[in-house]
This record gives C-alpha cells, sequence and structure tokens, in this order.
C-alpha cells in the first residue's frame, strides 16, 4: 500500500520530517473533502488475491521470482516471503454478468499461471495459510528480494524491542512460539475487495463493511492449521495480528494500539481514520519524498499524498480506507482485508458477492444498524467468527444472537441478494454465488470445516499430524483446480 521504499533503515530526522508531511498531507486531504475534488463517476470494484507455492511435496516453495518470470504477467507480483505471489485484478463495475465474466477470467489466469508455474517445478495453492509451512519454513532465506520487506521487518523488531512471541490458543490445541522476524506474517494470505466510493458515503460504507467483518469470517474461514497446530477456524487474523505486533507486553498493558487494528468505533468520515493513523501510530516506513501537496493543490493538479499512503498502508485495519490518484483523479476507496484466501474461484467470488450486496443495502439504510449496536459487539462478532467459523454464535441488532448460518440464511442473503440487485447484478449471477453460500450453510461446510474434517480422517487412517497435513493440502489442491464449492468437496476415504 502506497508506494514501494528505497531505504532499509531511516534516521530520526527522516523519521521528524515524515510526521511533518504526514501532517500536511492530512491537512490538503481535509480541504479536498471539503471541496469534494473526488473521481466518482460509476463505482468500480477491485481485487486482490495473495498466493502460496508448493513443491511437488506440497511443501513451501522458496521461489517467487522464478516463477514470476515464468509467469511474465505484470498483474502477478512479489509478496512478503519466497513462497508468496499475489494476483491484482483490473478494476471493474459489478453490473450484468460482470462477476461470471470475472471468474472465468480469473480461472483462465490462474490455469496460465498453474502451468508457467509447473515449468520451475512450483505449483499454486489458494488458501487462508498453508498447512505444510513449519518454523523450519522460516530457518533460512525465507524473505523476497524487496527493500520495503526489510525495512518494515527492521522496523517492528526495533519497536518491540525483543522477539515476537506467537501464543493462540485453539479450540483444543496451543501453539507457543518466539521467532527473531515477521515470518509468519507472510503465512497469512488473503483476498482484498475494494469498492471505489463517494466521499460523502465512506463513513456509511466503513461502518457497513465493519459490521459485516463477523459474519464474513465465519461463512468463509479456511485458515485452521498453523505451524502443525489445529488453532482457530481462521488462524490467519490472530496470527497476522500477533506477527506485526509493535508492542512489548509494557505497552499492551498501558493500552497501546497494535498495528493490526479492528478500530476505535463508528465513524463519520474517511477524514477520521486519516486523522486517527497520525495521532496513535508512529511511521515504520518513514520514508519522504519531493511533492509539495499543498502546492500542486492550489495550482489545481491532484496530490499524490505519498507520505500519508505510506503510513496508512503500515496500519492493518482489517478495513482499511484507501486515497489513490488514476489519470490526474482523485479517488477514495474501502478495502476489505477480512476474506482469506481460496477454497477456489467460485467460492471467493460467492464471498464477494455476498459482500458487495449486503453491503450495499446496509450503507443505504435509512436507519443504519450501527446506530443500534455498539462498536465491541461487531468487534467480538469479528473475533468469534474467526474462532469458531461457520457456526459461531454472533449478535445482530433486532434478532439477539444466533449461528452465523442461520443469521446467514434468515436475514444476510436476502439482503445480499436485494443489493446485488440495486448494482444491477443479472438474476442468475446472483443466483449462482449466493446459491453457493446458501450451500455451505445449509451443510454447516466452508475450507476451515474441510480442512479439519479432512484431517481427521486422515489422522484415524494412521498418518501423524505432519503426514495427514500433507495428504490434505494435495488433496485441496487437486479440487481447488475443479473450481467445485468447497461444501461439495469429497473427503479422503
Amino acid at each position: 500500500m502506497g508506494r514501494e521504499t528505497s531505504a532499509r533503515s531511516y534516521t530520526r530526522e527522516q523519521r521528524a520530517r515524515f510526521r511533518d508531511k504526514v501532517l500536511s498531507d492530512l491537512d490538503v486531504l481535509e480541504q479536498m473533502l471539503a471541496r469534494d475534488l473526488f473521481d466518482f463517476d460509476e463505482p468500480m470494484s477491485g481485487l486482490e488475491i495473495e498466493l502460496n507455492l508448493v513443491d511437488e511435496n506440497f511443501e513451501p516453495r522458496m521461489q517467487n521470482a522464478d516463477v514470476l518470470d515464468a509467469i511474465a504477467d505484470p498483474e502477478y507480483q512479489t509478496e512478503l516471503a519466497r513462497f508468496n505471489i499475489e494476483f491484482n485484478v483490473s478494476p471493474r463495475t459489478l453490473r450484468g454478468s460482470n462477476l461470471l465474466d470475472l471468474e472465468r477470467d480469473l480461472r483462465a489466469s490462474l490455469n496460465k499461471a498453474e502451468a508457467r508455474s509447473n515449468e520451475v517445478g512450483s505449483h499454486i495453492v489458494m488458501i487462508g495459510m498453508l498447512p505444510t509451512v513449519t518454523p523450519e519454513t522460516f530457518a533460512g532465506d525465507w524473505m523476497s528480494d524487496n527493500a520495503r520487506y526489510e525495512a518494515l521487518n527492521a522496523a517492528i523488531l526495533t519497536s518491540r524491542g525483543e522477539d515476537i512471541f506467537l501464543d493462540i490458543h485453539g479450540t483444543s490445541e496451543h501453539l507457543s512460539e518466539f521467532t527473531g522476524s515477521i515470518a509468519a506474517e507472510s503465512a497469512c494470505t488473503s483476498v482484498q475487495l475494494h469498492l471505489q466510493v463517494s466521499p460523502d458515503a465512506f463513513d456509511r460504507h466503513w461502518n457497513a463493511a465493519q459490521l459485516l467483518a463477523g459474519p464474513q469470517l465465519a461463512l468463509a474461514a479456511n485458515s485452521p492449521f498453523f505451524f502443525g497446530k489445529h488453532l482457530w477456524a481462521e488462524s490467519r487474523t490472530e496470527v497476522f495480528t500477533q506477527a506485526t505486533d509493535t508492542r512489548p507486553i509494557e505497552l499492551k498493558n498501558q493500552g497501546v494500539r497494535p498495528r493490526v487494528f479492528f478500530g476505535e468505533g463508528w465513524i463519520t468520515s474517511i477524514f477520521d481514520l486519516f486523522e486517527e493513523n497520525t495521532r496513535y501510530f508512529p511511521a515504520l516506513l518513514p520514508e519522504v519524498g519531493d511533492e509539495d501537496p499543498q502546492a500542486i493543490l492550489d495550482a489545481g493538479g491532484t496530490p499524490a499524498l505519498d507520505e500519508m499512503s505510506l503510513h496508512n498502508g503500515t496500519i492493518y485495519r482489517w478495513n482499511r480506507p484507501i486515497y489513490d490518484t488514476v489519470g490526474g483523479s482523485a479517488h477514495l476507496r474501502v478495502e476489505n482485508r477480512v476474506l482469506p484466501a481460496g477454497p477456489t474461484i467460485i467460492d471467493t467470488l460467492a464471498n464477494a458477492a455476498f459482500y458487495y450486496g449486503t453491503l450495499r443495502v446496509l450503507a443505504e439504510d435509512e436507519r443504519p444498524l450501527w446506530t443500534r449496536m455498539a462498536f465491541s459487539s461487531a468487534e467480538e462478532n469479528f473475533i468469534a467468527g474467526a474462532r469458531i467459523g461457520i457456526d459461531a454464535s454472533l449478535y445482530w441488532p433486532g434478532l439477539g444472537e444466533m449461528p452465523a448460518s442461520e443469521l446467514t440464511l434468515r436475514h444476510l442473503l436476502p439482503l445480499a441478494r436485494e443489493g446485488l440487485q440495486r448494482w444491477g447484478v443479472d438474476a442468475g449471477v446472483i443466483e449462482r454465488y449466493l446459491g453457493v453460500i446458501e450451500g455451505r450453510c445449509l451443510t454447516g461446510v466452508n475450507g476451515a470445516e474441510w480442512q479439519a474434517a479432512a484431517v481427521r480422517r486422515l489422522e484415524a487412517s494412521g498418518l501423524d499430524r505432519p503426514d495427514a497435513l500433507r495428504a490434505m493440502t494435495a488433496l485441496y489442491v487437486e479440487q481447488m483446480h475443479t473450481n467445485a464449492p468447497v461444501h461439495t468437496w469429497r473427503l479422503p476415504d
């Protein structure tokens, strides 16, 4: 997020200059909001998918540079670890059959990328956390060759002043592991959904996205295993939180906020979030550019606000505000970072359709739900959805507490259907993707449930945990390529 960096370390003077520049950017943003200097003709949606690379034994393959050279497509880019790559999808509207066209294009692109990856001995896996990642994965040269990643790793460890301690209590198993880097973050592969919004509607869309975070995680959980342990249904959220934590225990005790951040409360403007960034979070990558944002604005131009965006990119909100410029015009987006990658393209687009449809209705409600719900309740739903998954008990205003599957079937799916109709999505497309969500709810099977059930069967057949995880991953990859929804997948015999 934001521009790339060139430095691997920074001086105290750079940090002070960067803070001043971020404040200048923030002042210019406030002026742009007051004068409504943002592009918003037709809302555009976008998508990013983070992917894993494995070898013939389904172990992490530290080969992303060779794979990217083989794929030779600018839509595929490097990520933090050498076994990660990222796939960026060009923005488009949701109207008509665009989601169906996107499914076809994504599947074709991934088929091509998989074939090119095979030529250099790798396979692509779309999953929230690769189950075969172990502490030994990060014993050698694991980080991609990128100055930003090195600087970020150094900044987080310097801020913390000690090794990172991963301490996660699952429902039956416990992970306790020290690590001397942010390597565990690279195991967390996700899907990011982008939606362009108008400045005056940003607060309603962000608040609605926060409301939806708990149900999203419950329905789409796909990360039950990490470092060989069965932890949360969506362990990725807690691993990511702990792996990037800049706070030693003393600062946690003082209430200092983590970099992975659900939020403080409901907002009234996008400005609230960017201002919160400057108030609470010191810079991790204080790289200062030459732009004078005020001079550019005064001359009738569109400033990039690079420092503000770079700083924002090191604060990992689950729904992140985005300021961006394209073709000389500025626009605003909500970046939804809640979802894990996978299991299939159809599952991914079903998750997207559910989000975009429900978000539209909630954001346009004359009496918004967040006016009847404590912000802390939304955060509790988020944690419950991550911990328990599709069987999580979630609170919803006017309905009380109920299982996520029941809440979705009775209340949220009708909202999603109505919202997609408002977006102008074709009826057949709506039924295709919301039918996948309905199928998950009726069967009680999402990616996390399937993975856990598969490993239980494999262990019952006599395999130990590492072999069971490898065998499960092999079966997962086989069925991932069929593009059948995960709730229809077969389990090991």
